[in-house]
């Protein structure tokens, strides 16, 4: 299983996620033209992609969902409650192919196994996802709200994750925020500091872990070089980190099957 991170952060976000039988991407907050160029450097066309799974209804998770669907003929499975609250907030044209799944209900596409996970995010029904190919698992666990029960217990199942690092409490407190917005940050629909994130990890047991990715990092609140400083002080040395990146694409970064 290959993960590519399109972009990450409050200014968009869309991840791409490839397994032997498929091709997905996990939100889509940056334009058509911007995936489309930068899943090709990568040497894929995203034409071929065979599903769009939205997270929830923020807008820099899904301004871009209905031109994803037309342009590229991509089909769309996303909550009931999630897509009214999008229709809400935007226009996103006529889509003619959607499925809907029940946050916290298993469903398939072929033979790849999608888990939508409920969280207490503030947006409408926000699910965090965890994808099993039937070799390797992968959780891709951003906009989490909190710390909340059974966290842990799924991250434990995993081989790989892309995680919220999302603000350095003292970059916040000092920063240019105001005041309410702060408090939704730190609050309990709000995300996770660099601090939580990696207290959460530190619980399981990381030999299972090949890498953690670092994403939905603040660029106000935030730096790359502070997030992965905290997670080092208190994972160590032995887990792989990456960043995902808030204006291009990543390297790939990929789960390799167990040996033996």
């Amino acid at each position: 299983m290959i993960l590519i991170s399109l972009q990450s952060g409050s200014n968009g976000n869309c991840l791409y996620v490839e397994t032997k039988s498929a091709g997905v991407l996990i939100d889509a907050g940056i334009s058509a033209r911007q995936a489309a160029a930068r899943l090709a450097t990568t040497g894929r066309d995203i034409k071929t992609v065979d599903a769009l799974f939205i997270s929830h209804d923020h807008s820099d998770h899904t301004r871009a969902m209905g031109t994803y669907h037309r342009k590229f003929d991509v089909p769309v499975y996303v909550t009931e409650k999630t897509l009214a609250a999008i229709h809400r907030r935007s226009r996103q044209g006529t889509l003619r192919n959607v499925h809907t799944f029940v946050s916290g209900t298993t469903f398939q596409l072929g033979e790849l196994k999608i888990e939508p996970i409920p969280t207490p995010h503030d947006g409408v029904d926000g699910v965090a996802f965890v994808l099993d190919d039937g070799v390797s698992r992968l959780g891709i666990f951003t906009d989490l709200g909190h710390v909340f029960p059974g966290l842990t217990e799924v991250l434990a199942t995993l081989d790989a994750v892309v995680i919220e690092s999302n603000y350095d409490p003292q970059m916040l407190e000092e920063g240019p925020y105001p005041a309410e917005l702060k408090k939704r940050i730190l609050g309990p629909g709000g995300h996770l500091s660099n601090k939580e994130a990696a207290e959460v990890l530190a619980r399981i047991d990381l030999q299972h872990l090949q890498w953690v990715c670092l994403a939905h990092l603040s660029e106000k609140n935030n730096h790359p070089e502070i997030a992965l400083r905290t997670h080092r002080e208190l994972l160590g040395e032995q887990i792989t980190l990456y960043v995902a990146n808030r204006h291009r694409e990543s390297a790939c970064m990929e789960i390799l099957p167990p040996t033996g």
